[in-house]
């Protein structure tokens, strides 16, 4: 799959763009706060019907306008064209359209056009809550298994559902029937999500494995990752109307897949206490780019590949080997940000494919450079 044209209004501090752009590596470079990381929000938005640093659609409005809109031309892999637009004016709804054709849903669109993104955000995986790293798998698995969303939705729905019966039930009494209702829908979503994520993980910690290595030159790290649930310990309608009782206490669910969480392992211990910034970064980069090989593998197309200031915190050799994988075969067309010129065209010379370059400052889009063929590859380590 390749984004062949973006077109862009009043997104964030973008006023105006219109960007064609190569096959295989478009590189945005300027200044911090010039609007980089905007341009690739914009290509992520138009994949996941949101954007990736902001919830809150009305504030990724430019401040000057009343609206923004986003419109993407795109080429399957099966030779088909398709043209996605979004819009959304302050006070109004969000309209998304495939072709000519609104979405009654907003998750029926959800992996049409799949992608992977590698930015900052990603040390929340290490530093933040389970909530970051349980985002992970779903944003993996949703891209390729429409029946584990609907799961996750229903779910979480019940959740709200049973929260909502927990606080009451502090003011007055709650006929438990309600609870053994919302409770049954819980645990048949819980079940279906929980397995899901177990065959998941089992399938991706050999690819994640097998990318690190490459990354790194083969070094003794190891990495891993543990899976915890809930659901480990027996059906989760059980465990909720054991714990009832104590949950009427506190006000809100404390058992469920809702809690499940993702330990980082490097060389058998928990990352976020045993690794330096350089392996965390490593390891962070390892888990999205095999996400990306995961996808590809899942769902038999080459996703977007969006990097955001990739490079910071990577010592020289290892920004060699994550080049080289990319820039490989078994990657597609990728989006990448730097602050540094000198530092990109290094990087750039190293790749054997085609570029273009665009500048960006203050919210405007120059292209400087188009499909620039790079020098050829140095031998090196390309095992995927």
């Amino acid at each position: 799959m390749l984004l062949k044209q973006i077109s862009i209004l009043n997104y964030k501090n973008l006023a105006e763009a219109d960007l064609h752009f190569s096959d295989k590596v478009n590189c945005f470079v300027g200044f911090n706060g010039m609007g980089k990381t905007n341009l690739l929000d914009a290509i992520y938005y138009l994949s996941f019907c949101k954007s990736a640093t902001n919830p809150a659609d009305s504030q990724n409005i430019r401040h000057e306008a009343d609206f923004f809109m986003l419109q993407g031309h795109y080429l399957l892999d099966s030779g088909e064209e398709e043209d996605i637009c979004c819009s959304l004016r302050r006070g109004r709804g969000k309209k998304f359209r495939k072709g000519k054709k609104e979405y009654r849903r907003l998750s029926d669109h959800i992996g049409s056009f799949p992608l992977v993104q590698v930015s900052p955000a990603d040390g929340l995986l290490v530093s933040g809550g389970s909530e970051e790293r349980r985002r992970f798998v779903d944003m993996t698995v949703c891209q390729y298994d429409r029946p584990y969303m609907e799961a996750l939705l229903r779910y979480n729905k019940a959740l709200m559902q049973r929260n909502a019966l927990l606080k009451l039930s502090e003011k007055q009494p709650v006929d438990p029937a309600l609870f053994d209702l919302w409770e049954e829908t819980m645990d048949e979503a819980a079940q279906t999500v929980y397995g899901t994520r177990l065959n998941f993980i089992s399938a991706f910690i050999p690819l994640f494995n097998e990318v690190h290595a490459s990354i790194t030159s083969r070094s003794r790290e190891r990495v891993s990752l543990a899976y915890e649930s809930h659901l480990s310990r027996g059906p989760l309608r059980r465990q909720l109307a054991e714990c009832r009782a104590k949950e009427q206490i506190v006000g809100y669910t404390l058992h469920g897949i809702h809690k499940d969480d993702l330990t980082m392992l490097l060389d058998g211990f928990p990352l976020r206490r045993e690794g330096s910034q350089g392996q965390g970064k490593s390891y962070l980069v390892a888990l999205k780019l095999a996400q990306y090989l995961y996808l590809k593998e899942r769902l038999g197309q080459l996703p977007l590949l969006l990097l955001d200031d990739l490079f910071d915190k990577l010592d020289s050799e290892r920004v060699r080997q994550i080049i080289h994988l990319v820039s490989g075969k078994s990657f597609g067309q990728i989006f990448l940000t730097d602050t540094h010129r000198d530092h990109l065209f290094r990087i750039l010379s190293d790749m054997q494919t085609p570029y273009r370059i665009f500048s960006v400052e203050d919210g405007k889009v120059t292209p400087e450079a188009e499909d620039i063929p790079s020098a050829p590859l140095p031998t090196a380590n390309r095992a995927l």
